[in-house]
C-alpha cells in the first residue's frame, strides 16, 4: 500500500476538532477514494461532508484514510429551477420490494458464498459488495424496482444481457454480474467509489453530466449510505480483531511473565506435584 500522510497523528496535536474546507478527495487505505466538500476531525473519526448543507456526510475511521488530495474536477454548471425539477423528476425511483412471485429463500451461507466467489473473481471487498446489496434490494432476491431493475443487485434487462446474466433472479448470478459491473464503473472512475456507486445508482450519463454525483437527493443518500454501511463493517472488524489479538496471549509471552515473575521473587514457594 502506498504510503500516505497519517492524518491520524494531528489528532495528538490539535485538541480541538479540525475543520478543513475546499473540494478534496480522501484517499482511504483500501484504494477507494471520496471526494468531500468538507471535513471535520472528530477523535478516531474523520466525518466527510458530501454536500455543502452538512445533511450528508460519511464517518471514515480515521486511520484507514492515507491522504487527502485536492479535487481537480471542475465544478458543474448552477441548475435552473426548471432543470432542478425536471432532473429530479428523472431521479431513480426507490426500489420496490413486494414483489410477485414471493422471494425464494436463501440461506446466509449460500449468500456469503456467492458474495465471496464474486469478490474472489473480482478483487472487490466482500463487505462492499454486501452493502450495495443491502442498499439495492434489502437481500430480497426477487425484488423488483418500479422502472424493472432486477434481484439482489437490481440489474436493468438491458445491463444484465451486457454482461451475460440470463436470469436475474439467480442470486449467484446476480451478484456475479452486478459486482462485474460495479468493478467497471470503479476501474471508469479510477476507483473513485463516490462516482462508482453514483453511476451504479443513477447511470454514468447522470455521472458525466454532472462532473459526479448528480444532484438528486436519493442518489446522494444512497451513496452515503453504502459508504457508511462498508466502513462500519470495517470498523467493526478492526475491533473485533484488536479485542481477539488482546484475548489470545502467545504462550511465550506467557512463560516469560511467569519466569519474571519467579526471578524477582526467587523464595516463593513453587507448588509440589501430588502422587
Amino acid at each position: 500500500m502506498k504510503s500516505g500522510v497519517k492524518f491520524a497523528a494531528l489528532i495528538g496535536t490539535f485538541l480541538l476538532c479540525v475543520l478543513a474546507f475546499g473540494t478534496d478527495l480522501a484517499v482511504l487505505q483500501n484504494g477507494f477514494s471520496i471526494r468531500h466538500e468538507h471535513r471535520e476531525v472528530m477523535g478516531s473519526i474523520t466525518r466527510l461532508y458530501i454536500g455543502a448543507d452538512n445533511t450528508s456526510y460519511v464517518d471514515v475511521p480515521t486511520a484507514q484514510i492515507e491522504h487527502f488530495e485536492r479535487d481537480l474536477t471542475p465544478a458543474p454548471r448552477p441548475e435552473k429551477k426548471e432543470e432542478t425539477e425536471k432532473n429530479n423528476a428523472a431521479a431513480p425511483s426507490p426500489v420496490l420490494r413486494a414483489p410477485s412471485p414471493a422471494p425464494v429463500p436463501m440461506t446466509a451461507l449460500a449468500l456469503n458464498q456467492a458474495i465471496n466467489s464474486a469478490s474472489d473473481r473480482t478483487q472487490i471487498d466482500p463487505d462492499l459488495i454486501s452493502s450495495v446489496i443491502h442498499a439495492e434490494s434489502g437481500f430480497n432476491p426477487h425484488a423488483v424496482s418500479p422502472k424493472g431493475a432486477q434481484g439482489l443487485m437490481q440489474l436493468m434487462p438491458k445491463t444484465a444481457a451486457n454482461l451475460g446474466v440470463a436470469n436475474a433472479f439467480d442470486p449467484g448470478a446476480n451478484i456475479d454480474g452486478g459486482t462485474r459491473y460495479l468493478l467497471e464503473l470503479l476501474e471508469l472512475y479510477k476507483f473513485d467509489l463516490q462516482k462508482a456507486l453514483a453511476a451504479y445508482n443513477a447511470g454514468p450519463l447522470r455521472v458525466q453530466q454532472y462532473r459526479g454525483v448528480p444532484p438528486y437527493h436519493e442518489t446522494r443518500a444512497y451513496v452515503s449510505r453504502i459508504i457508511r454501511d462498508f466502513n462500519n463493517k470495517k470498523l467493526a472488524e478492526q475491533k473485533a480483531a484488536a479485542l481477539a489479538a488482546k484475548n489470545k496471549k502467545p504462550a511465550s509471552q506467557k512463560d516469560s511473565a511467569a519466569t519474571q515473575k519467579i526471578a524477582q521473587n526467587p523464595h516463593a514457594e513453587t507448588p509440589q506435584s501430588s502422587r
